[in-house]
């Protein structure tokens, strides 16, 4: 087991508890700051990149900048995928089956490899999709 500090858990802690977000960083220096356990951010981002590596976390790189989001099956051995909302940002870790095929066939059909951890699909959500007025319809 890798060499844990008390930032180190107090990151990932304040991750997990916010895991259905992605956060930037300066979210969690704010968390952390409003929780008693002030962080600097150089310090956040060195524990960032290291739950990265482990992970336990997914980096996301935004035009506005990288979000984070805790990783809720970094321990079981699967690939994790990706869903990005276009219109609200909402980033949905999905566990499916089905994207194995296609990342096979791009593999053996067309000599390219998919890293499954840094792939994201970006689209619109249920509730986006169904605020969205269809063109041509007033």
């Amino acid at each position: 087991m890798p060499y844990s500090t008390k930032q180190h858990q107090a990151i990932l802690n304040c991750l997990a508890r916010r895991a259905g977000e992605a956060l930037t960083a300066a979210d969690l220096a704010e968390d952390l700051r409003r929780a008693g356990s002030p962080v600097g951010l150089a310090t956040i981002y060195r524990q960032l990149e290291k739950l990265e590596k482990l992970g336990r976390i997914h980096k996301v790189s935004t035009e506005e900048g990288a979000l984070y989001q805790y990783c809720t099956h970094p321990a079981e051995g699967r690939d994790c995928f990706l869903l990005r909302c276009e219109s609200c940002g909402r980033i949905v870790h999905l566990d499916c089956s089905h994207l194995q095929g296609l990342y096979a066939h791009l593999e053996a059909d067309h000599h390219f490899r998919i890293d499954p951890r840094r792939t994201v699909l970006t689209g619109l959500c249920q509730l986006c999709a169904e605020k969205e007025v269809p063109h041509g319809i007033v």
